[in-house]
């Protein structure tokens, strides 16, 4: 069943559209942070961070991996590693400009790596 998910880009494009989510989100919170202060606490709250940087790991495993495999092709998996990895320091940072910089070129890189991914095996 996974082959078939997996054969039909399912994963990859959930993948890409979680990626999008995220950039989507960073944005609008800085956004409604400047606009709404009241909104800050609850759309800049660490743990949706925490949450989504869990389930773009726990996607890019599955996304990437099967398709490493698949393919044999390492470059989708190390660019998307990457990306995590970019997402991964951007928690650590201020909550400021510089955080919300950083986590979108880390979901434009894990989505890059997802695009490379989708790619490769079709």
């Amino acid at each position: 069943m996974l082959n078939r998910i997996n054969r039909d880009g399912l994963v990859d494009r959930a993948a890409m559209l979680l990626s999008g989510l995220c950039a989507v989100h960073c944005l609008v919170s800085a956004v409604l942070v400047a606009v709404l202060a009241s909104a800050g606490g609850i759309l800049l709250d660490p743990i949706i961070h925490e949450v989504g940087l869990m389930i773009a790991i726990l996607l890019g495993a599955v996304a990437l991996g099967y398709g490493a495999l698949r393919h044999g092709y390492m470059m989708p998996l190390a660019i998307g590693s990457l990306g995590i990895g970019v997402m991964m320091g951007a928690l650590e940072l201020p909550h400021d400009g510089s955080q919300v910089f950083y986590t979108i070129v880390g979901v434009a890189i894990l989505a890059l790596g997802h695009d490379l991914n989708y790619r490769a095996t079709h």
